[in-house]
């Protein structure tokens, strides 16, 4: 690195565009945004198939399908000489990994060629997918703390997006130093509807799905996964026995049979309509069309739907969890429970307070643009990188016997 160019940055994920998901929306965003910082930002991802590839500033390397792990994970090559060769003639100032197995390798082993500082963010809180692949929850807990120290460890910073998580990462015994930078969005996608086409296109979506005019709408965006927890929220639902408010699921997943049989057992599918996947940049619109948004999750690192649920103006409704804390403001920004009979009083408070709710909403806007901007994410990383910086020398040739 040198005073006369930019940083530059490589960013190496597991998941990639087309896949929707949090650690894809939170690299693209941190990729636009140092971009518009004035770095020189590639990205190191996975191939859909088995041939590696560039396209443009995006490094792909073939992978095979893992997806009997996790749906549509994929195990990437850990060898691709064309992309090495090119990645180290680049020289990347920081490296900055985002995933725990086939692309983080890469990032390790190309901070040691280069000597450089290997920045990691840790998205996942893998304990609460032990139902995946441990029969014991406790021997899961065990298996993760161990992982997570193996991984991180071997970096120079680790970013979190919530204290919750930093706390997890001290708990496991992790040495390496942890820097909390919550997770932007770009709040030009995710607002209320401000013109009466969007208005209109709001209330079209809602007769799609056969919902009335003075029918609510309790909205969930998610993965639908068992850790999701969609299960209590629907019994909820069941619980209230409400004809005023409908539940609409927008996402897809291995678990949605599961929770569709659920709907039937329970009696409610005249109250609950399951959307499916939609395309990223329609999902805004889905959310102008959603009165209350609502989560029984505890297992999430931040969550970013709950953030461009109040971004689009949606009071939140959700399970008490510290990955909330400093997102649901309560009795400002929306609710947290405990169980079935505060989330019925809270549900019947915000469905019967015309204004109130209208409040809410006001202030959940406010809220998210002073906390959850992207310009400020960037800068808050911008900062992680120079501090793993300063106490390194400026890197010099590669090690001898090392061919770029």
């Amino acid at each position: 690195m040198t005073e006369d160019r930019p940083l530059r940055v490589l960013l190496t994920t597991d998941w990639w565009e087309p896949v929707v998901n949090g650690v894809v929306a939170s690299v693209t965003t941190l990729r636009r945004e140092l971009e518009a910082a004035g770095c020189e930002v590639r990205v190191l991802t996975l191939a859909e198939g088995r041939h590696s590839s560039r396209d443009g500033d995006v490094y792909r390397l073939g992978s095979l399908s893992a997806s009997m792990v996790y749906d549509r994970a994929r195990i990437g090559a850990l060898r691709s000489d064309p992309i090495r060769r090119e990645i180290l003639q680049w020289r990347p100032d920081v490296i900055h990994s985002h995933c725990e197995f086939s692309t983080y390798v890469w990032a390790r082993r190309l901070s040691g060629l280069l000597g450089v500082p290997l920045v990691h963010t840790y998205h996942t809180i893998y304990e609460d997918y032990t139902h995946y692949y441990s029969p014991s929850r406790v021997m899961g807990r065990k298996m993760c703390a161990a992982f997570s120290r193996r991984v991180l460890d071997r970096t120079d910073a680790v970013i979190v997006p919530t204290q919750k998580v930093a706390r997890l990462l001290t708990a496991y015994g992790v040495r390496t130093p942890l820097h909390v930078v919550p997770t932007g969005l770009d709040l030009r996608s995710f607002r209320p509807a401000v013109t009466e086409a969007e208005r209109a296109d709001a209330r079209a979506l809602r007769a799609s799905l056969g919902i009335s005019e003075d029918q609510k709408v309790l909205l969930s965006v998610c993965r639908l996964a068992k850790e999701k927890n969609l299960e209590e929220v629907i019994a909820h639902v069941a619980a209230a026995d409400r004809d005023d408010a409908v539940l609409v699921v927008v996402g897809d997943g291995p678990y949605r049979g599961t929770l569709e049989a659920w709907v039937q057992e329970l009696g409610v599918a005249d109250r609950v309509r399951f959307v499916g996947v939609v395309p990223p940049q329609e999902v805004a619109r889905w959310y102008r069309m959603g009165d209350i948004f609502v989560s029984a999750s505890l297992s999430e690192t931040q969550g970013l739907t709950f953030i461009e649920a109040l971004a689009c103006g949606l009071p939140l409704l959700c399970r008490r969890d510290p990955s909330l804390t400093g997102v649901v403001l309560e009795g400002r920004t929306g609710w947290l429970y405990e169980g079935p009979e505060e989330f019925l009083i809270r549900l019947s408070n915000l469905l019967q307070d015309t204004r109130g709710r209208a409040q809410m909403a006001d202030a959940a806007v406010a809220h998210a643009r002073s906390t959850c901007g992207a310009e400020a994410f960037a800068q808050a990383a911008l900062a992680v990188y120079w501090s793993a910086l300063a106490p390194a020398a400026p890197a010099a040739a590669l090690p001898a016997g090392v061919a770029a």
